[in-house]
């Protein structure tokens, strides 16, 4: 007897069964009313705990006020449940009367009574099979203790006497499925979490739920989760996937014949990308960067660069062509967005490489009227911005390959790109330029901001203004004084010994 008595102790805690023949029976109350507990009889109290528990009360008025709401809240939430279960009108479905009494108690006390038919328990959940199959007698009384939602619990046992549990789950949300699931599983009721499965497979989910879904189900280990599961990565991409992946969205880019849809194509893919590069690994899933391959970028890049040059050598070979001038904005434009991917994933030195030595595409550009070649100029003011920000790092050759390559060119476009106030900022092409002449030698310095002096006398707003780099410059070269490498002096001593 002191074993059964222990095991029902720990059943209890754990939210299970207790039975009616081991446990004393349960007050007699209306099986379809949700009730409070019964208080125990107490002894009368003293004068000093009366007036303890007055000041107990003056000082937690408004705890008791929000519980009171609370609960009242849960009985109306409950009384809907109750309202349309069958074991509620027996004789509307043909049901005798229960032969179970269920109690189902929440954590702060508040509990259901109700009479249910053990034939439907024991027919739909292995869980009260394993309790109450064996158990002799006409009557039984079961207590689940300690719920999380008693309102769930009811909705659960509701569904045990229904022969289409799909219907009855029809409108429900995601969340009240995957409490249900929970419930089900703890009652090890078999229809209702396939039921429940079933509906979390066919119903949509929101970016939140997903990861309750993904939640629930890794806390639950259900073995019959993978048709639910397959709309979900089971297994890491390869690099190999993301590639292909990657390679065939910019590539339908950069072909795309809908400009409208080319540009928003364009950056919802740099928004993914720069979202992955900013995401933390607090998802309930392993949470991986996307590996686009450096050969991946580095392929377009040089597709973009063909294609450039071959509309580039047709513009300057026949009369204009509007169809041709557009297309070389279009190609300049993609290869602009594929570079700044490859800054933003540290990856576009070599690129900086590769377009300083683009003679032979900086001379056609010169002879191509600017209203169409300016986006070409963008691109290097893009170099310009990440290397004056430090985002870029290259040898001073290669620096200043970039610059005798590109920068007249930039010059001569200025006037146009800085119209397009939408996508070229004017104010960091300019501290940009700045910035990557300063790093310069001396030498170098010197002839590019001479050469700007005389460019922004003639085309004065229509030049970048980079004369604060020539203050800079002016002062290293004729104001301060020069560096001299300090000597290093060696004494030696000698110690008597």
């Amino acid at each position: 007897m002191t074993s059964s008595r222990n095991q029902v102790s720990t059943m209890l805690k754990q939210g299970f069964i207790s039975d009616y023949f081991l446990s004393p029976p349960q007050p007699q109350l209306d099986p379809t009313r949700p009730t409070t507990p019964t208080r125990s009889t107490t002894p009368s109290p003293t004068l000093f705990e009366m007036m303890a528990e007055e000041q107990t009360r003056d000082t937690r008025p408004s705890t008791e006020l929000h519980t009171r709401i609370g609960n009242e809240r849960v009985e109306d939430r409950v009384a809907r449940v109750l309202s349309g279960a069958p074991f509620r009108n027996p004789g509307e479905w043909g049901l005798g009367f229960g032969d179970v009494k269920l109690t189902c108690t929440a954590r702060d006390g508040f509990s259901v009574v109700m009479d249910v038919h053990r034939e439907v328990l024991v027919g739909r959940s292995k869980f009260f099979r394993e309790k109450l199959g064996r158990r002799s007698g006409a009557h039984h009384s079961v207590e689940i203790c300690e719920c999380d939602d008693v309102e769930v619990y009811l909705e659960t046992l509701v569904l045990m006497y229904c022969d289409d549990l799909k219907k009855k789950l029809v409108g429900q949300s995601v969340g009240k499925i995957l409490g249900l699931l929970k419930v089900c599983d703890a009652l090890k009721f078999d229809d209702g979490i396939s039921s429940c499965l079933e509906y979390l497979e066919a119903v949509p989910w929101s970016e939140e739920e997903e990861e309750r879904v993904i939640s629930n189900l890794n806390e639950l280990h259900l073995h019959n989760t993978n048709e639910v599961l397959q709309r979900l990565p089971l297994e890491p991409s390869t690099s190999s996937k993301i590639d292909n992946i990657f390679s065939k969205l910019v590539t339908g880019v950069v072909h795309a014949k809908d400009e409208k849809a080319r540009k928003e194509m364009k950056t919802l893919i740099s928004r993914l990308l720069k979202e992955d590069n900013q995401s933390g690994s607090d998802h309930s899933y392993s949470h991986s960067k996307l590996d686009v391959s450096k050969e991946t970028l580095y392929t377009i890049c040089h597709k973009c660069l063909t294609s450039l040059i071959l509309c580039l050598s047709e513009a300057t070979s026949h009369d204009e062509n509007r169809g041709i001038m557009s297309e070389i904005g279009r190609v300049a434009d993609n290869l602009e967005w594929v570079v700044d991917i490859m800054i933003e994933k540290q990856i576009s030195e070599q690129f900086v490489q590769l377009w300083s030595e683009q003679n032979e595409l900086a001379i056609l550009h010169s002879k191509v009227p600017v209203m169409y070649r300016h986006k070409i100029s963008r691109i290097t003011a893009q170099l310009c911005i990440a290397i004056g920000r430090g985002n870029i790092l290259v040898p001073k050759e290669t620096r200043c390959g970039l610059l005798s390559t590109w920068l007249e060119a930039l010059y001569d476009d200025f006037g146009w790109m800085k119209r397009d106030s939408r996508t070229v900022h004017r104010r960091l092409i300019e501290e940009g330029l700045s910035q990557i002449i300063l790093t310069l030698p001396l030498s170098n310095q010197e002839a590019f901001l001479m050469s700007w002096f005389s460019r922004f006398l003639e085309k004065g707003d229509d030049c970048p203004n980079i004369q604060r780099a020539f203050e800079i410059w002016w002062r290293r070269a004729f104001v301060r004084q020069p560096v001299t490498e300090p000597q290093l002096q060696i004494t030696v001593c000698d110690y008597p010994t």
